[in-house]
Parts: structure tokens; C-alpha cells; sequence
């Protein structure tokens, strides 16, 4: 149906090689005239710039390892994935959530209450509060990141505190998501794009990077994008605008970058999860329905912007500064149904107002040295984080009453039984303050093919929370904690190295609430310590040149917390150990894949309630699977056609593991075709997400202990079109 759809295109002009050069994708085949122009980055204002693409070009051969700067796959004691910008438009990727579907260690779920994009790597949520922008926490928008800001999406498996301080908004345990900004790259480049997809949404796009000086040592990328239109789910409907502007300023020893971007999305109608209270599990509704009510809807509006710079001090001796500010705020009117296993629910509304201030940094030194035959490459850097957040809500006296299966709308309920806070003017009701310094030295043996890494980061977590009402202070901690890591890398040869570590994470602890399960908590208002979890993890490494991979297995302990006779404590705990496969390349000429396989045993090994113990985690696959495949085809030329299948186990729905939910697998099908048309070059893409319009729960949870239900995404169809100047 795609290459029946993309035919009649080649009537529009002269056809160009289907290999382009991506502007981040070295050429794995002879250059044509009309391809794209190469484009050299350095989208971290470092001297080493961006890891280079892997053959495929969807990945590269290395990623940002925290204070340990860009290391390559090989030389590195943990598992990493960096996917390319040539991904991130082959797939037509418009959130952070669409790349990361194509790694077997990550699944998309959703946050508690609203509508924020929540990735769940080894088992362990990641907020999308604690995702990095170019190595800095809390800079990006909150709920949603449009793809249009990134050049690159890097996914870190495993704990990381140490690495990049503890994450700010209290997840991060099972990984990282550092995202890159865009940067000018050699050559100009206009690229004019535009879009459509199921249900009418439409988007148009703007790309402009030019460089300047008589060493081309100024450059400017500048992005601007609008969406709007219906999606693919009846009746709900997006707006997205966003804008960005990345300069930088490049001399032999001094490196400058800094970005400033605003996005502004708001959610009309969109459909919510569903908390199921029944003794059964919900079958899955029609995947079109929607069951949001009609006076619902989820916005938010985000200014931020960060400045980086490098110096090199002496040739083997570098400083490096970065500082980054958000200023946010939200604002919705949900209704989240509890529903009964016929589909009847309640509902009530809450509405919720916020504004965030966040203020983020980091510095340090780095740098290397011989001690005979013994190198060493060692860093020391210090960084910090402040946020200053203001919240109300409002939830009604009355619920709605309904069906997900027959959707009725009801009229909002406007009386208020429990309100905290001002919605137009909130109080400040958290306020949160991180600072670290860490140490690390890698020693190099036998010419570097035995690689032994060492570090300690000493964390400082000052948290403060206030009534909501009055603007009191209602609980606080201060808390310093030091973790440790320990990695070691032996290379066996050129194509196989074997990895180990041994690092830890840290989250802040929680604070007791005042009732659980409407018995009223002892120690109510108390801030627990943070949380500090365990992980051990080893594996192989395998590097082809035209194919690479890792096989990892790890194991992680963490704390979480539990009620026992009435007293809040941290008295729980959960072991997630596992083991993962990944491959990416090209195998073969015209042929690239991407893809792999996710084992992992998630229990509660330490609990209160004894019904629970050694039960399975609650929304956490013992499978995930993924591929991800593009063949040129041989018998048409400059057309590629592409595959991606996912797969998801069954999901636990109660800590007792008496109710699940079924696996599921999705299939995607897509196409890319470049022709010429005059002077400009274009590129036309079309796909169809779910092909079987399958209907499945696509997540359990998302937040800790939660359990509510967020359904797939129904068929849809996705056609756009770039057109490079």
C-alpha cells in the first residue's frame, strides 16, 4: 500500500540516491552529487563534539557518560544508546516517547494524575522532570518534549547518581535520558517540512542553521513548529507551537554553546488512564473510543534556556562551565474514571495549577596524564539544582457516572469539597535544593585494553515542603549522602570487550502521608532519608563495524516505603534483575537493523504486608522485545521501506499478582522516498502506526505502586514531507 502510495511521486523530477548523508551519518557508501550535506556538530560545546553515527546511521558508536564525558561504546563500563537525528526523522518521532519505543530496556507509560510522558528503563520510572538537556536536570518542559528541539536522544541503562548527581524529581533508579540540542552544523541548511496524520493534525516546520566568521567559528540553528488538529482518538485534540535557537562559537581552545526554547501545548478532551476497582481485569475498549469528558484538558507553557562552555587550559587539561533556567507553568481540568469490570466508573474533576522556577548547573575540570606505561583520564566537577514550585488543586464533592465502553458526557461538577491552595495566585509549596561534587579516575593497563574506573560523589538533598493553604512550612530533610562506582572494561580484541560495575543510585526519601488506606499514619508529616539502591551489572560487548551489540545483566536492589502498624518507614523493598540483548548496524548493504530483547525479574523481597512478598512488581513486563528494520528496494530506486515491531508481556495489575493484563504486539509500517525537484531535494515519508489496530493496555502504572491503566494508540496514518533548499 506505501510503495503504491510513494509511486507516483517519481513523475515529479529526478530521483536522487536513497543513501543520503544525514547531517550526523557518515556515508557507508560512495557519495552521490545530490545527496545531503555532511554536517559536523558538536552539539556539547566539547572539543571531541558528538560520537560519530554507527554504520545505519541510526545509532552512534557513543553516548555522554555523565562527569565522564563522550566516551565510545567500547571504552565504557556501562550500556548506553544514542539515537541519531536520521532516526529520529525516519521514524517520524514527534516526542521523546516515540524514539525511545524503539529500545527493548524502556517502556512508555504514563504520570500519575495527568498527562506526562514517563519512561520506564530496567523496570524503574524516569519523570520526565529528571531527563537532562545537554547534561543539565529540570531545564526541559515537563510534560511533553517535542522532537523538534533534539538532535539526539541518549538512553543510559542502569543506576547513574553518581554519574549525574541524584535526579531531582526522586526517579532515575533504572536509568538516564539525556537529550542533545541542535547545533549549525558545515554547510546551510533550509529545510522546509510539513505533516499530517489520522483524525486531520496537521504541523509545519522550519529548520535554518547558517555559520559565519572567517574560520566559520559562529553558527545558528533555528527551529520554529506548530501542531493542530484531531488525533487519532475521537475527539481529542492538540496544539503544540515551539520555538528554539541554538548559537554556538568554536576557536582551537574555546568552545561556546547556549540554546533558548518555549513550547506551548495544550490537550483538549484527551482520553485519560483508567483505575480499575472491580475483582476482574477491564477488557480493552474500542482503541478509536475516548471516554475523556468534553471540558477536560491538560496545558502547559515552558521558557528555558542554557549556556555551556569549554576551555582548554593546558593541552591535557580542560574547564568546562554550564547553567541552565526554566520558568513553567501548567495548568488542567481532568477527570481520571474508576471503573468497575462491566466498564460503569466514577469520576470526579480535579483541577490543578502550577508554576515551576528552576535554576541548574555544573562545572568542573578534566583531563589526563602518564605515570609510565599507566594513563589516566580523571575529572572532578561540582553541580547544583534549585527548584522553587508553586501548586493548588481543587477536586469536586460530586462525581460523574458513566462507561468506557458506551461514553456518555456529563455536565462539570463546579462545588469543591477539597481544595488546597489559590489556582490563580499558589502558594509555594516545594522547594528543592541539590548540590554534589564527584571525583573519578580511569587507569589505563597493557596499552588501555584493561580499562579500571573509580569515583565518589558526595550528594547534599535539601528538601522542603509547604501547606498548601497557609504557605507554612509542613516537613523538611538535609541530608548528605556519598555514593561509590567502580567499572572496569577489558578488550579482548578490536571486536569484543567485556564490562562490569558496581554503582548506586539515590533518590530523595519520602514524606509520610497523613492516612494510608484510611488509618491514620503515626508519624505523619516525617521526611525519610533517601532512598539509596544497589546495582551490579556485567556483560559483553561486540563491535562488527557494519554490526554491534551488548549482552548485560544486572541486578538492582532498592528501598521503597510501607505503613506497619500504623508507623511510615522505609520497610520495603524490590529486587529488579535482568538481562538484555541489543544489536544495531548494517548486517548487509541496504539492509539496516535496530532492535533487541529485555528479560527481568522485578519482586518485592522485603514488604509489610506478607500476602505481597516475593510477588511481582506491579506494571513491569517480564518480556519486551523490539525490531526495528529498513531495506532499500533493489527494483526501485532511492525507495526504503521500514518495520517495527514491539512486544510487551503480560503486566501485573495488584502487588498480590492476582490480576494482569494480556501481552501485546504492535506492528508499524512505513516508507522513504528522496526525489529532486528543480533545484531542491525532498524528502517524502509515510507510515501506519499499529497496522492491526490492535486494542491493548499499553502500560500498568507508571508511579510508584499506582496502577491504573493507559490504552494504546488506535491504527494510525502519518505522511509528511521535507523539502531541503
Amino acid at each position: 500500500m506505501l510503495v503504491a502510495l510513494l509511486t507516483p511521486c517519481f513523475l515529479w523530477g529526478q530521483s536522487i540516491n536513497a543513501e543520503e548523508k544525514q547531517r550526523d551519518t557518515p556515508s557507508v557508501s560512495e557519495v552521490d552529487p545530490l545527496q545531503l550535506e555532511t554536517f559536523d556538530i558538536s552539539a556539547d560545546a566539547s572539543a571531541n563534539g558528538l560520537s560519530e553515527a554507527y554504520s545505519g546511521g541510526q545509532v552512534a558508536r557513543g553516548a555522554r557518560i555523565g562527569i565522564l564525558g563522550n566516551q565510545d561504546m567500547m571504552d565504557s563500563s556501562f550500556v548506553s544508546t544514542a539515537y541519531t537525528s536520521k532516526m529520529i526523522q525516519d521514524t517520524q518521532a514527534q516526542s521523546v516517547s516515540d524514539v525511545v519505543r524503539n529500545d527493548p530496556s524502556v517502556q512508555v507509560a504514563r504520570g500519575f494524575g495527568n498527562f506526562q510522558e514517563v519512561y520506564v528503563i530496567r523496570g524503574f520510572p524516569i519523570y520526565s522532570d529528571d531527563m537532562m538537556y545537554n547534561g543539565l536536570y529540570g531545564i526541559l518542559p515537563r510534560q511533553y518534549v517535542s522532537t523538534e528541539f533534539l538532535e539526539r536522544v541518549e538512553v543510559f541503562r542502569g543506576a547513574n547518581s553518581f554519574l549525574n548527581g541524584a535526579a531531582p524529581g526522586g526517579s532515575g533508579i533504572g536509568g538516564a535520558i539525556n537529550l542533545l540540542p541542535k547545533r549549525a552544523g558545515s554547510e546551510p541548511l533550509t529545510r522546509l517540512s510539513t505533516g499530517v496524520q489520522s483524525g486531520g493534525e496537521w504541523y509545519t516546520a522550519t529548520d535554518l542553521a547558517r555559520r559565519f566568521g572567517d574560520e566559520q567559528q559562529f553558527g545558528v540553528r533555528l527551529n520554529a513548529a506548530r501542531h493542530k488538529g484531531d488525533t487519532a482518538i475521537k475527539r481529542e485534540h492538540r496544539k503544540l507551537d515551539m520555538l528554539s535557537l541554538g548559537l554556538d562559537y568554536h576557536t582551537d581552545t574555546v568552545r561556546l554553546s547556549s540554546d533558548l526554547g518555549y513550547q506551548d501545548q495544550r490537550l483538549d478532551q484527551p482520553r485519560p488512564s483508567v483505575t480499575p476497582s472491580g475483582s476482574g481485569v477491564l477488557s480493552v475498549p474500542n482503541a478509536k473510543e475516548n471516554y475523556g469528558q468534553p471540558w477536560t484538558y491538560s496545558m502547559e507553557r515552558q521558557t528555558f534556556g542554557t549556556f555551556r562552555g569549554e576551555w582548554d587550559i593546558l593541552d591535557n587539561v580542560t574547564g568546562w562551565a554550564a547553567l541552565g533556567m526554566r520558568k513553567g507553568t501548567e495548568h488542567s481540568i481532568l477527570s481520571g474514571p474508576t471503573a468497575q469490570d462491566d466498564g460503569s466508573f466514577k469520576a470526579r474533576r480535579s483541577t490543578v495549577a502550577r508554576e515551576d522556577t528552576v535554576l541548574s548547573g555544573d562545572m568542573g575540570f578534566m583531563g589526563n596524564f602518564m605515570t609510565g606505561p599507566i594513563s589516566h583520564q580523571w575529572a572532578i566537577s561540582h553541580n547544583l539544582y534549585n527548584l522553587r514550585s508553586r501548586n493548588a488543586y481543587a477536586w469536586s464533592a460530586n462525581s460523574i457516572t458513566g462507561n468506557i465502553y458506551y461514553p456518555n458526557y456529563s455536565l462539570m461538577p463546579t462545588d469543591n469539597s477539597l481544595v488546597g491552595g489559590d489556582l490563580s495566585a499558589p502558594h509555594v509549596t516545594d522547594r528543592t535544593q541539590m548540590h554534589s561534587t564527584a571525583i573519578v579516575d580511569t587507569v589505563g593497563l597493557f596499552e588501555d585494553t584493561l580499562l579500571l574506573t573509580a569515583g565518589l560523589r558526595r550528594q547534599n538533598l535539601n528538601v522542603k515542603s509547604y501547606n498548601y493553604n497557609t504557605g507554612n512550612r509542613a516537613s523538611s530533610y538535609n541530608k548528605g549522602v556519598t555514593t561509590p562506582m567502580y567499572g572496569l572494561v577489558y578488550k579482548f580484541n578490536p571486536e569484543f570487550s567485556f564490562y562490569a560495575n558496581h554503582i548506586e543510585g539515590l533518590a530523595k526519601g519520602d514524606i509520610a502521608p497523613s492516612v494510608s488506606g484510611g488509618t491514620p499514619v503515626v508519624n505523619a508529616g516525617e521526611a525519610l532519608t533517601p532512598y539509596r539502591s544497589r546495582q551490579t551489572e556485567f556483560g559483553l560487548k561486540y563491535d562488527g563495524e557494519n554490526i554491534g551489540g551488548s549482552l548485560s545483566y544486572f541486578t538492582t536492589k532498592k528501598p521503597f516505603s510501607t505503613v506497619k502498624n500504623g508507623y511510615f518507614s522505609a520497610g520495603g523493598k524490590q529486587r529488579n534483575q535482568g538481562v538484555e540483548l541489543m544489536f544495531f548496524g548494517e548486517p548487509v548493504e541496504t539492509v539496516r537493523l535496530l532492535g533487541g530483547i529485555t528479560y527481568i525479574h522485578a519482586k518485592q523481597i522485603k514488604v509489610a504486608d506478607q500476602a505481597t512478598k516475593d510477588k511481582y512488581v506491579i506494571g513491569v513486563p517480564k518480556y519486551r522485545a523490539n525490531l526495528n528494520a529498513e531495506w532499500d528496494i533493489p527494483f526501485i530506486e532511492n525507495l526504503a521501506v521500514n518495520t517495527q515491531v514491539m512486544y510487551t508481556a503480560k503486566q501485573y495489575v495488584n502487588a498480590t499478582n492476582t490480576l494482569q493484563v494480556p501481552s501485546w504486539t504492535r506492528v508499524d509500517l512505513g516508507a522513504r522516498y528522496l526525489i529532486h525537484v528543480g533545484k531542491q531535494k525532498v524528502t517524502l515519508r509515510a507510515k501506519v502506526e499499529n497496522v492491526a489496530n490492535r486494542k491493548y493496555w499499553a502500560s500498568v502504572g507508571g508511579y510508584a505502586g499506582a496502577n491504573y491503566l493507559t490504552m494504546g494508540d488506535p491504527r494510525t496514518y502519518l505522511f509528511s514531507m521535507d523539502v531541503d533548499f
